[in-house]
């Protein structure tokens, strides 16, 4: 496969989205990521000395891995191949390796492969690729939005340098908004403008992914009429057709800020984690799911209708969908959030667990037998003594009562109980 195969700038590119269009050539057009390609930074100087290793590039979407790989191949003498982690199998590999071999034998050419989305190749391909990373077949460029630590094994993390990017600041989106305007070869030509208001907006709320803030801009530009002014209500008409994904990074992140925000009665935190997990189109019964674990697991016994109120709202969700479903929802975290707080139960029974994984299996006493002829019914005869767990385990305590909502007057019967 030949470089210019890949990223071939020369041809034209009408018919291409202003996203691709707009990409960055060369390391002067690269926006963001001083910290990595800044004048006098490591990898700055391995790209322009074509010295590059093997490494991975690791960031949120459109913060620049894959324009970082094509600068790369415009300007290294080496072969570049591009696979996709989504797809490559061992045989494509053994393919690349079989041309690198003969480039640098018959050429002594040296072959980098960009491998994008590399967390998602399975671990059997991970590991084929050890060898040729190891001893210099191929030089890998590697990109991900996933964790590294995670997703990627650790002996190719081992062989590999790590670059972190970063989405990109709204006044690089802005930046890059102004020049997609005036670019007359590649953007828009300086057909349009577009207000204060309008710029600083589409750089706000794109979180630093350039590729939706382009193709919000392009929509915008072709869906006006009788102006060439972009104003903030194009804007965000065009802005809000989007579709707002995550990385699996981003989504577990999510979910913690939203579950440690109900855990610490930070109403209005859990409410803002909730609406974002929602505009990011994550599954409304996950949500509740999460919401009825919460009830048990940290409101439990200080406010037991938390668990019905829960329940409830993941039945109402199962039932109207959204957008309906996210009033219940909300209404279940408030009424969570608002309540007093227990983990109890959730202690009680990960004690019991653990004296049941690290204990031998006692015999059931008999007077609690299903066979038994000597139970006397504590309801009938509150006075009666019987021993309920086993003699080995008297004095075990699993379940410690907490002094708070409900629970407190379970805590004072213990505390009393205790003192006699």
């Amino acid at each position: 496969m030949n470089r210019l195969d890949l990223f071939d700038y020369n041809q034209p590119n009408t018919h291409k989205p202003l996203a691709e269009r707009m990409r960055p050539r060369a390391l002067d057009e690269f926006f963001g990521q001083k910290h990595l390609v800044g004048e006098g930074r490591v990898l700055r100087r391995l790209i322009e000395q074509d010295k590059v290793t093997s490494m991975i590039l690791q960031g949120p979407p459109s913060s620049g891995k894959t324009t970082l790989a094509t600068i790369i191949s415009n300007m290294t003498k080496s072969h570049f191949e591009k696979l996709n982690g989504v797809s490559m199998t061992i045989a494509e590999l053994r393919e690349v390796v079989h041309r690198a071999k003969e480039n640098l034998s018959l050429f002594q050419q040296r072959t980098i492969l960009f491998l994008d989305e590399i967390h998602a190749l399975k671990s059997n391909v991970q590991e084929a690729l050890l060898p040729i990373v190891e001893d210099g077949t191929i030089t890998l460029i590697g990109a991900t939005t996933e964790s590294v630590a995670h997703d990627i094994i650790p002996p190719l993390v081992s062989r590999c340098r790590i670059y972190r990017l970063e989405a990109l600041k709204k006044e690089d989106l802005e930046a890059i908004i102004r020049s997609a305007l005036s670019d007359s070869e590649r953007g828009l030509g300086g057909k349009y403008k577009i207000t204060p208001e309008a710029s600083e907006y589409l750089g706000d709320v794109s979180n630093g992914d350039v590729r939706n803030a382009l193709i919000a801009l392009e929509t915008a530009a072709y869906s006006i009429y009788n102006t060439n002014t972009i104003d903030l209500k194009t804007i965000q008409e065009a802005y809000e057709s989007r579709i707002n994904a995550i990385t699996t990074t981003d989504f577990y992140d999510l979910t913690s800020a939203f579950i440690k925000s109900m855990r610490g009665s930070q109403t209005d935190a859990a409410i803002y984690w909730l609406a974002r997990l929602l505009d990011s189109g994550v599954d409304p019964m996950y949500i509740a799911r999460r919401v009825v674990v919460h009830s048990a697991e940290d409101v439990g016994m200080a406010n037991p209708h938390a668990l019905q109120m829960a329940i409830a709202a993941k039945q109402a969700v199962e039932f109207l969908g959204l957008p309906e479903g996210r009033i219940p929802l909300a209404e279940a975290v408030i009424y969570i959030c608002e309540s007093p707080k227990s983990n109890s139960a959730y202690k009680a029974i990960g004690r019991a667990l653990d004296a049941v994984k690290s204990l031998r299996n006692f015999p059931v006493p008999e007077n609690i037998r299903d066979s038994s002829k000597s139970y006397i019914n504590p309801i009938d005869k509150p006075n009666s003594r019987m021993q309920y767990l086993p003699p080995e385990m008297e004095g075990f305590k699993f379940y410690e009562p907490q002094n708070s909502g409900t629970e407190s007057k379970i805590y004072v019967k213990h505390q009393e109980r205790n003192h006699k």
